[in-house]
């Protein structure tokens, strides 16, 4: 009876530990029916007044609405609301009935609005702000309306409103949205520890987000089934690889995300309009982009793609020639080799782009210098200028306006993303009138960016995960309709890269 006795309670005692290390595992590695995704890096902040960096943009657009958002030509559309031009300075929005709560249950009102609009204004640390310092003033006229006073005429000033909005009262408080969203976008914020949580509004379906920095880490984890999902910063070997796994599905499109070196004008040899040329000259991009990057990668010349209504198609491109290069740097007076150095992210993928590129400028006489950072160290470097050449990628860029984000002479951080402290007067007046094809053709010219391509889109999922839309601009938009499927997944046996 006793040794009945002991054995049941040691069963029990065994069943109790198997179950505790079930639970230490769900905790670690997410809930078996979250749909679970490797991300190269995790947002720098949930609050969209800060947000800069890609995975910021692309979760914040999850988590908040917006009063404007585009269409298939990028042209502004209604979101949360929609619009009308009283005059050349004054624009009257009206909230639609639909997507007016937040997360928190509140009712969003146009306070609200006004409200995050004029955070953004005000807050001097919002590389966000200049966008909007054309706003004279804001008028709530009643709880669905408001309007917007302009001090200059700006026929484009809807397409500025993408800010996701937040409560007002939360606002006034000085609440932490950088670590606890609140908004009103298709899905909410669940919990951010080791991995970002979010749950689906429609049918409470749970989301997480895991950072691995190694793309074959994330490789091996999607083959084995330990994550669901991976989207971009692959190299085309890894891609080619999972198109051979039979339990994943990759899908591809041409892309609309800029990639380019960014130059400091205050770095005394960078200033000369020549050495500039010569760095455009000394990049063999076609190559890189034909064996380096994944299908639907192209030559870019600026950063709205040529198909864009405000894009240039007549841009004469940047051609691969070393020789040219050598000639303008001496006629810059640079006695060779021009010493630079280059910054750019730990990601084996953008380290393996540098080195493609240093070995190609070597042939022009430049010899680079990488710099490969963590990516919160390198970010912070950018942003405060601190650096001679970086690499980085414009994402999700639907208007214009970028060209006064990243170019114009006020938009220096923090009051924008001219990073490099580029200043020309021609383009400040262009901008001023909206003259973007001249625009496009003059930063061209004098090279603030040295233009890379634009880079292809891929998604890698399981084939138990059905529904998932993929965008040219690399975005997690598809998640709102993402599903898991019943069907039983397939894990294969042993996979060895």
């Amino acid at each position: 009876m006793k040794i009945g006795l002991v054995a049941r309670l040691l069963a029990l005692t065994a069943l109790a530990v198997v179950l505790l290390l079930m639970l230490d595992a769900c905790s670690r590695t997410g809930s078996h029916d979250d749909i679970r995704s490797a991300v190269s890096q995790l947002p720098q902040t949930l609050d969209p007044r800060y947000a800069t960096d890609a995975s910021s943009a692309r979760v914040n657009r999850l988590l908040y609405r917006s009063l404007v958002d585009f269409d298939g030509h990028y042209r502004p559309k209604p979101d949360l609301a929609t619009w009308r031009v009283l005059s050349p300075r004054l624009f009257r929005f009206t909230l639609r009935q639909e997507g007016r709560n937040f997360h928190d249950g509140r009712h969003l009102t146009a306070e609200d609005v006004a409200a995050t609009y004029q955070s953004v204004k005000e807050l001097a640390d919002s590389p966000h702000a200049a966008e909007f310092a054309n706003i004279n003033k804001i008028e709530v006229r009643d709880e669905s309306t408001l309007d917007f006073f302009l001090q200059d005429a700006d026929s484009n000033f809807p397409s500025r409103l993408v800010i996701g909005i937040m409560p007002a009262e939360l606002i006034a408080r000085e609440h932490d949205f950088s670590r606890e969203p609140v908004g009103s976008g298709p899905l909410k914020f669940v919990s951010w520890r080791r991995d970002l949580k979010l749950e689906r509004l429609s049918d409470r379906q749970r989301f997480s987000f895991e950072e691995i920095r190694d793309p074959t880490v994330r490789v091996l984890k999607l083959v084995r089934g330990e994550t669901d999902m991976l989207q971009g910063d692959l190299p085309p070997e890894l891609v080619g690889y999972l198109k051979k796994q039979p339990a994943i599905k990759v899908t591809e499109s041409r892309g609309s995300n800029f990639s380019y070196l960014g130059v400091n004008f205050t770095d005394p040899q960078l200033q000369n309009p020549l050495v500039r040329q010569a760095l455009a000259h000394a990049i063999d991009r076609e190559t890189i982009i034909r064996h380096a990057l994944v299908g639907g990668s192209r030559l870019a010349e600026t950063i709205l793609p040529p198909e864009h209504w405000a894009g240039n198609p007549d841009l004469e491109a940047y051609a691969y020639d070393p020789l040219l290069a050598r000639d303008l740097l001496a006629q810059a007076g640079i006695k060779l080799p021009l010493k630079l150095v280059y910054k750019t992210s730990t990601d084996a993928q953008r380290v393996r782009l540098a080195t493609m590129m240093q070995a190609q400028m070597k042939l022009a006489g430049i010899d680079l210098e990488i710099r490969s950072l963590d990516w919160g160290t390198f970010f912070e470097d950018i942003k405060r200028g601190n650096f001679q050449l970086y690499g980085l990628m414009w994402v999700g860029i639907k208007t214009p306006e970028i060209y006064h984000l990243a170019f114009h002479s006020s938009s220096i951080p923090p009051k924008g993303a001219n990073r490099g402290h580029f200043a020309d007067r021609k383009v400040d007046e262009m901008i001023a009138v909206s003259d973007w094809a001249n625009v496009a053709s003059r930063v061209h010219e004098q090279l603030p960016y040295i233009p890379l391509w634009y880079e292809g889109q891929f998604a890698a999922v399981r084939k138990n995960i059905v529904g998932y839309d993929l965008r040219p601009d690399g975005g997690w938009d598809g998640l709102t309709q993402v599903k898991r499927s019943r069907m039983k997944s397939v894990f294969p046996g042993k996979n060895t890269l």
